[in-house]
Parts: structure tokens; C-alpha cells; sequence
């Protein structure tokens, strides 16, 4: 029988070096797995985190093993491209940072020494190669010895589990699942037992072949129902040796069916389920990717907290356990692969591998209902038949492997939306931050009436949007401010025009979670993303958590917002509650302001401000409870100031009746000689981002609501040269000699 050794601890990392040692280096630090060598330079800004080769080592002792006839090493995550040596041989290279894969451990001996050279370096074979997140480097998941006898079921599939389940779901709930099993066979006369059993343990169904297929009824079968009831049966098999069990796998799957209509929606198992979920990036504070099972599982109950019953897991695939969770907690998945950013030629193959590794290793999880094809691929000047033909290769291969489930791609903002390629899979997400990058919050509603009319038979969803927030405050919120109020706002917004639109099968926020992305200096906290609902460390939900909380969960609950506002200047404050009950009372200083009713789950009450002012809100039997200071002047501590921006806004000379760097692309655009400005300036800095110099309809209503100055803040971390403060300058210079319209 197989059996698994985890040999997590006892390694030795040696950074910055290519050595295949016959001994532990000296100068070597023992660690224990997971491990990222960028838990703090990856998130600390300055895109100067280390990315080159290091070494892990490690003895391994037969005696450590269950004796057996063959041993295999398994790495659960490798970040990106992995060498691993077995007493000075390569056994195994292995390209692409988020998979499993497997390597044979023959002609072991009584003592060996297992090395991995790991290298997160940019590398034109392998995605990603850019994206706004920090590629960590290292082994951040777990690594494990299988030992097994001569015939046993495969492991050397692209890091398959060797079992396949295929539930097919007839009328009144009666099922087909089909059982597949991958045999590496030494010998002759072998027999597979199957088995498949409830989520009790009570036996279902089982028969005993020769065949590495076979297809048992069900009827009655307990449907897996997302969030309601995320039921799960096992299928197991056991390979007979002379009728001895020699190996055994099982792996749980759920009996379920759906569909996307273009018009009304997602559907499971026949009833319409619109899909309110987030994205979720899987590193955390302190850790880097390197995530613990704890960790994985506070990540879930938060987003099951939050009320979301879809979750697209980006930009990667993510850890075994955590599809398990998605499984158990009736999620439903949006899988991807990172061919993110940037089309190279050179990389088709590894995105295609990746794609086929992300489908096997994952094909039996009932929560994942898409394959995502790519993100984002047409934001660099790759916009050719090569990025098509790519693409149709994607789609040919997840419909060859699995034909039971949807492939999308993530659309950027500004890719047209006549492009070839949003006809190639199944369904089209968008990723549109119209009322934080650029544009306004109520363009979003507009932009997707406008794709559903254009294209009434594209399924269409929202892969993300967002905005930052920070321990920023304000009683006036403006776009581009950072402020925890303007992100409620914002998204108060957004729930009120996508949750409206059931033609939108699917809609994620971006992000469940701050991120690392050294690569940023904005925010006034470099080298993170700032648009999760919840802080990075997971000890604080934003009130913007709580806007979706009471548009998604069941569970009741109110939240009075702005806590971390406390000092508050003026003679009044508007303050938020947000609840799922159907009233809400306030109370001020121990006296009602009255109830209020809101269908959409935000109340706004108007709270005269004293010097101390306690506030209370209560919804039947739920209460949540502040204190405001009234304080002269808006504290300096609540204001955002950006230590890692080129140059502020308020370093910029601003002339009245002529533009600055202050000014909005869209204003200045609409004067002759601000147009002529423009576009002089986009040719110059669309070659620094590696992107082309036309702009189309989409693009040019994202970048006029930008300021010059945020746009080039923003977007400048994606520059193969840094804008510096001196050609920022030279820019203003040139804008205060053209005049705004309407000025003599």
C-alpha cells in the first residue's frame, strides 16, 4: 500500500547560489517548509525584491521511509521554475511556480541528499512575467515522500491524483458518475475495485473490474447545492494484486449541474444562483505565500463571513486545500491559469502545460465551474494572430480534457470590445475600475448595457473591480483619495448597479484581501495593493466588507461604519449603518434619531456632533456601538501622505485658467492644444510600458478621468524606466501654457 512520509522539516536554504552541493553548506540556515525567501522585501515597495537561484537541501535517510518498492518526492508548490537533485543527479525540472509536481527517487541509498535549486527570476519561458503582485520565491508548500509498490495507480500525469470523477446529472435528481483510474502496471492479472460511498461512509455503489473505467447509477442522488448544501460523496479505488489491496485512491467530488444563460445568468442544477463572490490572492503578512493550513481556513471563513458563494481564485492556482475548503463551503470557483499581462511567444508551451496541469490536478472538485484562459493578455502590445491562435490553443485543450466545465477569460478595461479573442471561450469577464483609476463609479452599470447589447449572446461577468483604502478618513470622500469612506462609497455603488443586472452571471471584488505587490508606492504604504476588504494581516475588515456582508449574508448583523474616524471636525457628521435586518434605529447620546428602512442594507443618518458623542445602532436583536470626538479641523493623521510617489499633488505650481498635472486627462483632451499635448505625451510614455500608441474607445474612457499626475503615479510601476521628478516638472511646464476652456 502506499503510504506518505511529509518531509517538511529539516531543510537547509542557502540564498543567491547555483551549487549543487555533496554536503549541507556550512554557511546553509536550517528552515522548515513552507518557506518564501520574500516574506519581507516582497512587500516592503521599490521592486527591488530578490529574484534569483537559491538552494534547498536536505538529508533524507531510507531509514525515515516505509520500505516499499518505489518512492517518489511530491512538491505541492514551487515558486517558479524548480531543479531537483537526487545525490548530485537531476531528477527533474519543473516550470511554473503554482502546481504540483513529482519526480521518481530511484537507486536510493542508506543516506541521500535531496537538492532543489529555485529560481523566481523573470523568465521569458515561463508565466507570469508581469503582473501587480510579487512573484515570492522559495518552497511555500508542502513536500512529500509516496511510497509505493511496482504497480500502483499513476503519478507521473502532470501531478494528477490518478482518479477522475465524471457526475452527470439526469432527471429527478438521478446521477451517472463515471469513475477513471490511471494504472502504472508491473504486473499482470491486476483488478480494480471501485467504490464510491456517501457523506456518511454508507456505501453507494461498488464493483470490481479490470477495466480502468466504469459508470455506477445513483438515483436519488444528494445533490451538491452551493452554500445551501455543499454535499460531498467519495469515490475510492483499490488496485488488487492477487486479490491483496497493493494501492488505494480516493478523492471526494459532488453531483452537480449548471449553465450560464446570456440573458438571466449562472444557473446550479437548474435554478438561477447569481454569483456574488470576490478574487482572492493567497499570500498573507509575515508569510508571504508560504500559508499554513490555519491560514487557508481563516481566508474561507472570512469570505464565507462576508456572505459570497463564488470565488475566483487569481492569478495562479492556488493550494489543494483550499479547493478542498471551496468544496466544503459551497463555493463556487472561477480556476485560473497566470498567462497574465503580456502575450510571449516563447512561453506558449508553458501556458499550455500550466493550463494542463490546473485541469487534472483539479478535476475533481465540484466547486470549480471555469477554467480561466488568461488575464488581462492584451495590455501590452501583443495584440496579434499569435495571442489568438495562443488562445484557441487554451480553448482546444480544457474543452479536450474537460468538456463538463465553461472557459473564460478576464478582459482588461480597455481592451475593445469587438477583439477577436473574446469570441474564443465560453464566457467573458471585464476588469473595470471605472471611479477609482478613471471614469466615475456610474459608468460601470452604463458600460455593461452597452457590451449585453452589442454582443446579447457573450455571457458576461465582472472579473474585478475595485478601489484602495487605507486607515485614511474624510467627511467629504473623493475618488483617488485612499480613504476608507470613499472605498464604501464606492462600492455601495457598485452593489447598487452590477447586483441589479441579471444578464451579469457573475460579479468579484477586487480584492477579498490586501496583497503584496512590491512594485507600488502609493497609498502611503508602498509595496502592497491596497483594495482588499480585508487588511493584509486579517485583523481588520473595512466597512466596505460590511456594505457586501449586508447585501450577501443571512446572518444578522449590523455595523455602524467610520470607527476608525473618530475625531470628526464640524457641527454634524453623516454616519453609515450597515445591516441585513429591515430596520435599523440610531441612537445619539442615549436618544433616538429614529429608524430608517433600506432595502439595499445602507442607512445614512444624519448625527449632530458634540464634544463627545456616543452612537448606537440597533436592528432587533443586533447592536454595534462608536464614540465620535468633535474636534476644530480634520486631524493631519487621517490625510493621506505618499512617501513613495515621484512627486505629490500639492508639489505641483498650478497657474489659474491653464491646466497642470492636477488636471484630469479628460478636461485636457478637450481643448485643440491639450489633445495635441496628449498625445505627444502617450506616444513617448506607451513605449516605457511596453504597450502601443493606439488608443481606443475603452482605453480613453478609462485614462480621462485619470489626473496626469495619479495616471503616471499609477501606471508608472509597470515602466521599464522610472518617469522621474524632473520630467514630471517639464510636463507641467508645458501644461500652464495651455488654457483652460472658458478663460480669456
Amino acid at each position: 500500500m502506499r503510504e506518505i512520509t511529509r518531509i517538511n522539516n529539516d531543510w537547509y536554504f542557502k540564498k543567491d547560489t547555483g551549487e549543487i552541493p555533496g554536503e549541507i553548506p556550512e554557511d546553509a540556515v536550517k528552515i522548515s517548509l513552507p518557506h518564501t525567501w520574500n516574506a519581507e522585501d516582497g512587500t516592503d515597495g521599490g521592486n527591488d525584491y530578490f529574484r534569483g537561484k537559491c538552494l534547498y537541501a536536505r538529508w533524507l535517510s531510507l531509514s525515515e521511509l516505509p520500505r516499499n518498492e518505489k518512492y517518489y518526492i511530491e512538491f505541492e508548490g514551487v515558486n517558479s521554475v524548480a531543479e531537483v537533485y537526487l545525490n548530485g543527479v537531476k531528477i527533474k525540472e519543473h516550470k511554473g511556480g503554482y502546481s504540483t509536481f513529482r519526480a521518481e527517487l530511484n537507486d536510493l541509498r542508506s543516506e541521500n541528499i535531496i537538492a532543489v535549486l529555485v529560481d523566481n527570476s523573470h523568465n521569458d519561458e515561463v508565466y507570469p512575467m508581469m503582473a501587480d503582485f510579487t512573484f515570492y520565491g522559495g518552497i511555500y508548500r508542502d513536500v512529500s515522500v509516496i511510497s509505493l509498490h511496482g504497480s500502483h495507480f499513476e503519478l507521473d500525469c502532470y501531478g494528477a491524483p490518478g482518479i477522475k470523477v465524471t457526475p452527470h446529472v439526469s432527471s429527478e435528481n438521478s446521477a451517472e458518475v463515471d469513475v477513471e483510474v490511471y494504472v502504472s502496471a508491473e504486473h499482470e492479472g491486476l483488478k480494480i475495485k471501485y467504490l464510491v460511498s456517501d457523506a456518511e461512509g454508507a456505501l453507494v455503489a461498488s464493483d470490481e473490474s479490470e477495466n480502468n473505467r466504469l459508470t455506477f447509477s445513483v438515483p436519488s442522488a444528494h445533490l451538491w447545492q452551493g452554500r445551501e448544501d455543499p454535499y460531498l460523496y467519495t469515490a475510492a479505488a483499490e488496485l488488487l494484486l492477487d486479490g491483496k489491496i497493493i494501492d488505494r485512491v480516493s478523492t471526494r467530488f459532488g453531483i452537480r449541474s449548471f449553465h450560464v444563460d446570456s440573458e438571466h445568468g449562472f444557473f446550479l442544477n437548474g435554478r438561477p444562483y447569481p454569483l456574488h463572490g470576490v478574487s482572492r490572492h493567497q499570500d498573507r503578512e509575515g508569510v508571504g505565500n508560504a500559508l499554513l493550513p490555519e491560514h487557508h481556513k481563516k481566508d474561507m471563513e472570512l469570505i464565507n463571513e462576508v456572505g459570497a458563494n463564488a470565488i475566483r481564485l487569481a492569478h495562479y492556482q492556488h493550494s489543494q486545500y483550499f479547493y478542498d475548503l471551496c468544496d466544503e463551503y459551497g463555493m463556487i470557483v472561477w480556476a485560473e491559469i497566470p498567462y497574465i499581462s503580456r502575450h510571449v511567444n516563447d512561453a506558449d508551451e508553458n501556458s499550455l502545460s500550466q493550463l494542463k496541469e490546473l485541469i487534472l490536478q483539479n478535476y475533481n472538485h465540484p466547486s470549480i465551474c471555469f477554467w480561466g484562459l488568461s488575464n488581462e493578455i492584451t495590455m501590452s502590445a501583443s495584440d496579434g494572430r499569435d495571442l489568438i491562435d495562443n488562445h484557441e490553443k487554451l480553448q482546444k485543450l480544457a474543452k479536450s480534457l474537460d468538456p463538463t466545465r465553461l472557459t473564460g477569460i478576464a478582459a482588461v478595461s480597455m481592451c475593445d470590445t469587438g477583439h477577436k479573442y473574446l469570441k474564443i471561450p465560453d464566457v467573458v469577464g471585464y476588469n473595470h475600475y471605472f471611479g477609482w483609476y478613471g471614469g466615475k463609479a456610474s459608468d460601470n452599470g452604463a458600460w455593461f448595457d452597452a457590451f449585453h447589447s452589442e454582443h446579447p449572446n457573450i455571457p458576461i461577468c465582472v472579473t474585478e473591480y475595485g478601489c484602495e483604502a487605507l486607515d485614511w478618513h474624510t467627511d467629504a470622500p473623493k475618488q483617488g483619495d485612499y480613504t476608507e469612506e470613499y472605498q464604501a462609497y464606492y462600492h455601495e455603488e457598485l452593489i447598487k448597479q452590477l447586483f441589479s443586472r441579471s444578464y451579469i452571471f457573475a460579479t468579484f471584488v477586487w480584492n477579498m484581501f490586501d496583497f503584496g505587490a512590491d512594485a507600488r508606492g502609493e497609498g502611503g504604504e508602498d509595496g502592497m495593493n491596497h483594495k482588499g476588504l480585508v487588511t493584509f494581516d486579517r485583523k481588520y475588515k473595512k466597512d466596505a466588507f460590511y456594505a457586501y456582508k449586508a447585501n450577501l449574508s443571512d446572518d444578522p448583523f449590523v455595523h455602524i461604519s467610520g470607527k476608525r474616524f473618530r475625531e470628526r471636525p464640524g457641527e454634524e457628521t453623516t454616519v453609515t449603518v450597515y445591516s441585513n435586518c429591515h430596520e435599523v434605529e440610531l441612537f445619539r447620546n442615549g436618544i433616538s434619531l429614529g429608524k430608517k428602512i433600506a432595502s439595499d442594507g445602507f442607512f445614512k443618518f444624519k448625527v449632530p456632533l458634540t464634544d463627545t458623542t456616543e452612537v448606537v445602532a440597533r436592528a432587533g436583536d443586533e447592536e454595534d456601538r462608536t464614540t465620535f470626538v468633535r474636534v476644530d479641523a480634520l486631524p493631519e493623521k487621517y490625510v493621506l501622505k505618499e512617501k513613495g510617489a515621484v512627486l505629490n499633488w500639492f508639489d505641483v505650481t498650478e497657474k489659474e485658467g491653464y491646466f497642470s498635472l492636477n488636471d484630469e486627462i479628460g478636461e485636457i483632451i478637450k481643448t485643440v492644444k491639450g489633445n495635441v499635448w496628449f498625445m505627444s505625451f502617450w506616444s513617448k510614455f506607451a513605449k516605457k510600458i511596453n504597450t502601443g500608441a493606439d488608443i481606443d474607445r475603452g482605453m480613453m474612457s478609462m485614462l480621462g478621468g485619470f489626473t496626469v499626475l495619479r495616471f503616471v503615479n499609477t501606471i508608472g510601476s509597470m515602466a521599464s524606466e522610472e518617469i522621474t521628478k524632473e520630467e514630471l516638472l517639464e510636463m507641467n511646464e508645458k501644461l500652464g501654457k495651455i488654457k483652460k476652456p472658458n478663460v480669456n
